[in-house]
């Protein structure tokens, strides 16, 4: 089964409260899946990072064999795609997590697009740290 993710991590200041967001679709475009978690005080390049495993694992649960994921972190997203070198070293272990699990699916893709292709997941992003708030 082909998923489709669109993962987003928030974070409000840097580092500052932050959340993750993953919306996961079926290959028939139903989605299957909703996302939204707090993370405590982080970067947001780590936020970034955790959406992106999250919505993995989340994915590997519901039985996808193949995940195509769209992220609005260009920076992430050329980091998993080779094109930049992972120089901070809080980053190297979750880069190693996420490319541990993509290796873990027959096919899998990282796409990076524009903000306003990426809504829904960075709706989800920001409600973790609303409701955190919140309480």
């Amino acid at each position: 089964m082909k998923v489709t993710l669109y993962t987003d991590g928030a974070s409000r200041g840097n580092p500052g409260q932050a959340g993750l967001g993953v919306v996961i679709y079926a290959e028939d475009g139903q989605k299957i899946a909703e996302l939204c978690e707090y993370l405590g005080s982080t970067t947001n390049n780590i936020a970034e990072y955790k959406a992106l495993i999250r919505g993995l694992e989340e994915a590997k649960v519901l039985g996808a064999t193949e995940v195509e994921v769209f992220t609005d972190s260009e920076l992430m997203a050329r980091q998993i795609n080779g094109q930049y070198k992972v120089k901070n070293a809080g980053l190297i272990p979750l880069y190693q997590k996420s490319k541990e699990l993509l290796f873990s699916f027959g096919n899998a893709k990282v796409n990076h697009v524009r903000r306003e292709f990426n809504k829904e997941a960075d709706k989800l992003a920001n409600l973790a740290i609303d409701k955190h708030q919140m309480s």
